[in-house]
């Protein structure tokens, strides 16, 4: 592979590690062809970018990125790699966990999520467990109309228990 080609590939990876805030990195070596493209497959579905990647680019393009510190990543970078990107922190996991129920691979490496690092396969059901920003707007969208229901169903029961009371005593007189 020439100086160039090498350079646009960095820039090319730089530029997906700046448009998504999550990389799943992972070992997919025992995968074949059918596997491979039944996982991309998944992948596409579930709006997440999968990429093999060269360790030493992939480096090389982690030191580049500016805003973002990666060296915790590095130590993982051995063997083939394949990058799983994406916007939603849990996707790719629950991906990788689904996808693993009927293969022992990919296996993942580390994870770069929410300005944290997860490193080792024994990370998944941590990295599963995190809630998305959308799930997180659901949750506090709920616990703050729980309370308001609870009023309202309150005041619509008490209020036909006093109208009943006044027809009620409407009616003695």
């Amino acid at each position: 592979m020439t100086r160039d080609k090498k350079d646009l590939q960095i820039i090319e990876i730089k530029q997906l590690l700046s448009d998504n805030s999550v990389v799943y990195l992972t070992d997919a070596s025992g995968l074949n062809s059918e596997d491979t493209t039944d996982f991309r497959r998944a992948c596409f579905k579930k709006d997440v970018r999968m990429k093999i990647v060269k360790n030493t680019l992939l480096r090389k393009a982690m030191d580049e990125t500016e805003g973002t510190d990666y060296s915790d990543l590095y130590e993982v970078l051995s063997g083939q790699t394949a990058l799983l990107l994406g916007n939603v922190g849990n996707e790719p996991a629950k991906l990788l966990k689904d996808f693993r129920k009927k293969h022992d691979i990919p296996v993942l490496k580390a994870a770069y999520v929410e300005e944290a690092c997860y490193i080792g396969d024994d990370q998944i059901d941590a990295l599963t467990a995190i809630k998305s920003k959308d799930e997180l707007i659901a949750e506090i969208v709920a616990l703050l109309q729980s309370p308001m229901k609870n009023v309202v169903g309150a005041l619509q029961s008490g209020g036909n228990t006093i109208s009943g009371l006044v027809k009620a005593l409407e009616n003695r007189g």
